[in-house]
């Protein structure tokens, strides 16, 4: 099958694609033909070395961990699910590739594009396990760095519908978008701490960090000095500073296919930016690397 993959740290000329061998279902898992990946941010630092300490890259590599696609083999022990079923899925065997394997999925809405179902699995997952972290509910008021990023604005809506106030920083472009969400925006950069301090004078209770862009300090500043109620998904030194690091971690079980209808039917919004053949993965995550894609980076059934 083609893949793309790498076999050293570095940049995007580092990634190949490549004809290797295909996976095959085992017990408790199923193949799928991708039809759509999602890119994301911590794939490049994966590839780039910056993650080495906590995850040690096994070469070659194939990137990603999000897919849509269609199943053609259902392993030993899996139920509820036959060849030919669409779903999007969290897979065990790299997503930038013609087929990959999941013990982690759940079926695709009709009414659900390919692009959209596939940048669900790592926003949804991520952002329900940290809000549970910060245990958010109805009565705070969380602080939501780069909260216009695809993973940052689905933690803005979940966050909104748990019934918190939710302020996120964003460049002014994205203003607009982040009040549509919900949210009550503020510039990124220097002066951030009174920018925020102004729209919420009874200060921040809780601080969910998607950039890693050095801004653990003025997070653990507008907590008063605590931070215990701080989580980041982004910045690997933070746990040097007291504050969590983490990602998305354990099974969905039921809330994927319940947040794929929920998109399905208009109640959770991914913006899609751009979306590559298989074969141009080395420009999207160059793309990705900038900081700036302008929403979700897919790439494509297209070889």
């Amino acid at each position: 099958m083609k893949a793309i993959q790498y076999e050293e740290y570095g940049g995007p000329e580092v990634l190949r694609f490549v004809e290797v061998e295909e996976p095959h279902a085992g017990p408790g898992q199923i193949r799928l033909k991708v039809m759509a990946s999602g890119v994301n941010p911590f794939e490049f630092k994966v590839r780039r070395g910056y993650m080495r300490d906590f995850i040690p890259a096994s070469f070659p590599v194939t990137p990603g961990t999000e897919a849509a696609g269609i199943v053609d083999e259902v392993g030993e022990g899996v139920t509820g699910v036959s060849v030919g079923d669409e779903v999007l899925a969290y897979t065990v065997t790299g997503s930038y590739a013609e087929y990959a394997l999941a013990e982690d999925f759940a079926p695709k809405p009709a009414g659900l594009d390919w692009e959209t179902a596939a940048a669900l699995p790592v926003a949804t997952k991520t952002s329900e396990h940290v809000l549970n972290i910060l245990k958010v509910t109805d009565s705070d008021t969380l602080l939501v760095h780069g909260a216009a990023s695809v993973v940052g604005s689905v933690g803005v809506q979940f966050a909104v519908a748990r019934g918190a106030t939710v302020i996120g920083t964003a460049s002014e472009a994205n203003h607009d978008y982040l009040r549509s969400l919900g949210a009550v925006p503020v510039t990124y950069g220097d002066g951030l701490a009174d920018r925020v301090r102004a729209v919420a004078p009874r200060g921040i209770d809780a601080v969910y960090d998607v950039t890693g862009y050095d801004v653990v300090e003025v997070s653990i500043e507008l907590r008063g000095g605590a931070t215990d109620r701080i989580v980041s998904i982004a910045d690997p030194t933070a746990a040097k500073r007291g504050v969590t690091f983490t990602g998305a971690d354990g099974r969905f079980g039921p809330q994927l296919a319940d947040y794929a209808r929920l998109a399905a039917d208009g109640g959770l919004s991914v913006r899609i930016a751009q979306s590559f053949p298989l074969a141009d993965a080395a420009r999207a995550q160059e793309l990705s690397e900038t900081g700036h894609p302008g929403g979700k980076l897919i790439l494509r059934a297209v070889f």
